[in-house]
């Protein structure tokens, strides 16, 4: 299967509020879920039950990637070996692979290599690095090789009784999603796609700041890996003088005034080339043209830490406590930009936010509030 499943048997604690067992991370290896009210088996994709892992990535051509990874040349004969296929079967596979956003280098009497190493995403090294409080925070994870969404695949889970604090993690989507539903694109092996399912008690109506909250998440974890000139376009995005680097999809389900729970989606261009950017029709840059240097494992630990830590404040104190943080952090405060609604534009100057997270856009001497699903923001040209 795409993903190997290992299950052995593991000390257990009950979580209050959930009559479910706590999954255990360790060396790499993924704990089976036991939750008696959540059904892993009608859950696509789920590692629970290997026969339920579908994808449109056959299980060689990731096993391929796998053996390619290092970027060391491998030859034709040696690759068929290991996967227990024929040369002209190894071929066909690694003519899939610039679909998914890999280059490959052919060299006669060397093999294959890909154009540049990748690090894949293994549960045991992120987990290792999640700091105590954190780690209690998560409920199980979730690495897959290849998902429409992982946003998507949160969204079931959390309609068959997922708990609070579950990750999904891809190597690529298929239809990754940005705001006010744009494409999002996922090429394989280069970026983080990471979303979280977190349930609330009070209701939808609490939420309208915390996909603001979020960004100030990632803002303070990029921010500790020495990222410099960067900041937050409203409501969300991450941004430098290059472009967008990273960018957040909140989707929210329940009860306006009751239960309800939100899957937030977090991509991070962490090292996309080029080529596999070029379909991007908005200027991006990736955390490592910054010269930050750090590991996709690393990177993708540092962003569980802090969105989960959040996360948790947010549930009891709601979004005031990230205001002034996000204010500091906003690209575009005292600027003329222009704000594009359903049917017409207008300019004005921004004027940060409320204690809601609604943008504050001064016209003419009075200053009007705007929700993030309302409009869309740019800098005056």
């Amino acid at each position: 299967a795409p993903m190997i499943v290992w299950e052995f048997p593991c000390e257990s604690r009950t979580l209050p509020g959930f009559n479910t067992k706590k999954p255990l991370l360790l060396a790499g290896v993924f704990f089976r879920l036991h939750y008696s009210c959540f059904n892993l088996s009608s859950v696509p994709h789920a590692v629970g039950h290997a026969e339920a892992v579908t994808c449109d990535m056959t299980d060689t051509l990731h096993s391929l990637i796998a053996m390619l990874a290092d970027g060391r040349f491998h030859s034709g004969e040696a690759l068929g070996a290991r996967l227990g296929i024929g040369r002209s079967a190894v071929w066909k596979s690694l003519q899939q692979l610039p679909a998914l956003g890999l280059e490959v280098h052919a060299v006669s009497g060397r093999g294959y290599r890909l154009a540049e190493p990748i690090e894949l995403l293994d549960a045991g090294s992120i987990s290792s690095r999640l700091i105590a409080p954190c780690s209690r925070l998560l409920t199980g994870m979730q690495i897959l090789p290849a998902v429409d969404s992982t946003n998507n695949f949160l969204k079931q889970a959390a309609e068959n009784g997922a708990p609070s604090g579950m990750v999904c993690l891809a190597e690529s989507q298929q239809a990754g999603r940005g705001r006010r539903g744009r494409h999002w694109h996922s090429p394989y092996g280069s970026n983080i796609y990471l979303s979280i399912l977190w349930r609330f008690h009070e209701g939808m109506s609490r939420l309208g700041g915390l996909s603001l909250a979020v960004a100030v998440a990632i803002m303070r974890g990029l921010d500790a890996l020495g990222v410099r000139d960067i900041g937050i376009k409203w409501p969300n995005d991450i941004v430098s003088k290059e472009g967008k680097i990273a960018g957040i999809l909140l989707e929210i389900a329940g009860e306006s005034g009751g239960p309800c729970h939100a899957v937030i989606g977090a991509g991070v261009n962490y090292a996309m080339s080029p080529a596999a950017g070029s379909v991007i029709n908005q200027p991006w840059t990736s955390l490592l043209a910054t010269g930050t240097v750090v590991g996709r494992n690393e990177l993708a630990a540092m962003l569980l830490n802090r969105i989960l830590e959040v996360l948790a404040i947010y549930e009891m104190r709601g979004f005031e406590p990230f205001r002034a943080e996000w204010q500091r952090w906003d690209m575009l405060r005292d600027q003329a930009v222009t704000l594009h609604l359903a049917n017409q534009s207008c300019h004005g100057v921004a004027r940060g936010i409320d204690e809601t997270g609604m943008l504050l856009v001064e016209h003419e001497g009075k200053v009007q509030r705007y929700a993030s699903a309302d409009v869309s923001l740019r800098k005056a040209i």
